[in-house]
């Protein structure tokens, strides 16, 4: 199938181009970005242009900013193009409501991904878990912002989620592999006197059995980068790191060999070839509870102003 990658920054150029050229479900037929471009590939500046000029692309992949992302989705609904959806799938909740409501009128696909998701060990946990008692959960996600986001300033905008960005991903892992629904009790966020949006957050859950469910998020980690999740349960503890790529029961990992992981590997790719069986099939798939609880966090954080975030 022909599809348009839309905005050529960092993650397009790491993830998405790659994992489309190695796909044998796509061909990349066509760029939107006011600067950036793959060789090879017919690059567009005006959207509606693309959308007028090429019929023949069928899908659309956005990897814009969440605050521009919601007028260029619609606008490809609108000319009955599917959509897949970059995490987060949208600045608000609202507008992902809508854009939803819009695809299954049409009839098209509307894929909000969770590239956290398809990490490796992510669904042998969630089949670990399924059928314990939880105790304890905490998430620890600390990284180097300076390291992963240089020079993005809109993701200290309002909308950008700020130290969300990346714990999204933590909470896309949460709520994939938690048998139970959670949702936020209280939340304490630190915000950058010169940012608008948090450098690190700490979060408490409520849980229906009970557990204790919390996580830290930070991104002033410098050294060691740290993506964990810890879980005690009545029958063990598991404990998965590096975003999900690893797991460990009770200390023993389990290795990818031993687990019932896909047979594609990458989450990116995985993601492609989701999408491309979401169009065959014409299926919505927009799952917004990790977007869910960002918005909670920022309804009912606590904000305590910390120093300026230099560059």
């Amino acid at each position: 199938m022909h599809i348009a990658l839309v905005g050529i920054g960092k993650i397009a150029l790491d993830q998405h181009v790659p994992s489309i050229t190695a796909s044998s479900d796509w061909e990349l037929s066509a760029t939107v970005s006011r600067a950036g471009s793959v060789d090879g590939v017919p690059a567009y500046t005006d959207f509606a242009q693309m959308l007028d000029e090429r019929p023949d692309i069928r899908v659309v992949s956005l990897c814009l900013p969440p605050v521009p992302r919601f007028d260029f989705a619609a606008m490809a609904i609108e000319a009955g193009r599917h959509v897949m959806l970059e995490k987060p799938p949208g600045a608000t909740l609202s507008e992902c409501h809508t854009l939803e409501v819009m695809a299954r009128t049409r009839r098209l696909s509307l894929y909000a991904t969770w590239h956290s998701r398809e990490a490796e060990m992510v669904a042998p946990a969630k089949a670990w878990l399924k059928d314990k008692k939880l105790r304890h959960f905490h998430v620890t996600w600390k990284e180097d912002v300076r390291r992963w986001h240089p020079g993005q300033d809109w993701i200290w905008e309002p909308g950008g989620l700020g130290v969300f960005d990346p714990g999204i991903n933590a909470l896309s892992i949460v709520t994939e592999i938690l048998p139970d629904s959670i949702h936020l009790r209280s939340a304490n966020l630190l915000v950058p006197e010169n940012r608008q949006a948090p450098i690190a957050a700490k979060l408490d859950f409520y849980h229906p059995q009970g557990a204790v469910v919390t996580t830290d998020f930070d991104w002033r980690q410098e050294g060691e980068q740290i993506w964990t999740i810890d879980a005690e349960t009545d029958e063990g503890t598991l404990r998965l790191w590096n975003g999900g790529a690893n797991m460990a029961i009770d200390g023993a990992e389990v290795k990818a060999a031993d687990s019932a992981s896909a047979e594609l590997s990458g989450e990116y790719p995985r993601l492609y070839q989701k999408m491309a069986r979401l169009v065959e099939s014409g299926n919505v798939d927009v799952d917004l509870s990790p977007l869910r609880h960002v918005a909670d966090a920022f309804a009912l954080g606590h904000r305590a102003t910390v120093a300026p975030f230099i560059e």
